[in-house]
Formats: C-alpha cells, structure tokens, sequence
C-alpha cells in the first residue's frame, strides 16, 4: 500500500471527527481569512516561508 492511499484510507476512516478549520493571515494591519483571497494571493501565501526569531543573547 502506498503512502497516498494509506492517507486517503485513514482521513475516510475519521472523516466524522473532520472539522473545518479556517486559517487567517495579516493583511495590510487586519486579519482575514485565506479561503477569501482568490487563486493568485491563494498561491501567494502557499510560497511564504515559516521563520523562527533568534533570541537575542
């Protein structure tokens, strides 16, 4: 079995539990939900990179 289809079996086997989740981004100094952005600002946000800060020392 592959990687794929192990996934897709066991998101079907809890798909009841399955909530929908909204993310939500900061914009121009106001939070708004991504779901909202259309397919070029969708695309945009899949490519930001995750950082983490240092700690000063």
């Amino acid at each position: 079995m592959s990687a794929h289809n192990s996934n897709s079996q066991l998101l079907q086997n809890h798909n009841l539990q399955r909530t929908k989740c909204l993310v939500y981004t900061r914009v121009m100094g106001y939070h708004r939900p991504v779901e909202s952005f259309n397919i070029g600002k969708k695309g945009e946000h899949k490519q930001r990179i995750q950082f983490e800060e240092q700690r000063c020392s």
